[in-house]
């Protein structure tokens, strides 16, 4: 790997914050010093620190080494180095690749899930993921940020044959309009469904499930509709 100077540390981080809100993202990622380390780290006036690395490292969905190679250098050196008892010796190990962990939260649905949207029929809730960003990378195609991405449990059986009941759906919080044919996750009233969503010429908007002992619907202009998330992928159980 390349090391960069501390300046060039600072462009390549700078570049990545060139359209993201600094404070929002000191608080969604637990930076210590908030963002005002964010405009010394970006300025070069604050060599990054590892805990900030991996901070950044968790909000873009990236490696150690891509935040900096420095200190990537450095963690891997001393992850290979143990102490092998009285002997003395140091051994030198295998080397692994420095990675860092991406939290995919739980969808909000206003307090905890029910409780502001109604999901009915859930048997149990999925609090949230913790995944490597190679995961990310060869697991879901396309998405509009790591920080949009939540779980939400699957309930009901309308949807049966796509998802069970208490089956995880990742799905994109950055989409919460009506983007072309796909399934969604919305909200009517107070009430939470997921359903695939159709535009009809004429017709308008129609809500259809994966089973097929569940009628289509029209979602009417008087409705209180809001679309939360789409459903970018989900994941179907088997009993064995």
């Amino acid at each position: 790997m390349k090391i960069l100077t501390i300046e060039e540390e600072a462009e390549r981080l700078k570049a990545r914050f060139a359209k993201v809100n600094r404070a929002e993202f000191a608080r969604a990622h637990s930076l210590k010093g908030g963002q005002s380390m964010i405009y010394q780290n970006i300025t070069g006036r604050r060599p990054i620190s590892l805990d900030a690395a991996l901070a950044y490292a968790r909000g873009f969905g990236c490696t150690l080494d891509d935040i900096s190679p420095r200190l990537a250098a450095e963690a891997l050196q001393a992850s290979r180095q143990t102490e092998a008892g009285s002997s003395g010796v140091i051994q030198r190990e295998p080397i692994h690749v420095i990675s860092t962990e991406i939290a995919i939260p739980q969808y909000d649905t206003g307090g905890s899930m029910g409780a502001g949207v109604l999901l009915r029929d859930q048997p149990g809730e999925i609090n949230g993921w913790r995944v490597t960003p190679d995961w990310l990378q060869k697991n879901v195609r396309s998405h509009t940020g790591v920080k949009n991405l939540a779980i939400v449990t699957g309930f009901g059986d309308s949807m049966r044959g796509m998802f069970n009941p208490g089956d995880p759906l990742l799905v994109d919080r950055g989409i919460n309009t009506f983007d072309g044919d796909a399934v969604y996750f919305f909200r009517v009233g107070d009430e939470g469904f997921i359903k695939r969503l159709q535009r009809i010429p004429g017709e308008g908007i129609i809500a259809s499930s994966e089973n097929k002992a569940y009628r289509d619907w029209t979602i009417k202009p008087d409705m209180d509709f809001q679309i939360l998330a789409r459903v970018i992928k989900v994941w179907q159980s088997v009993d064995f």
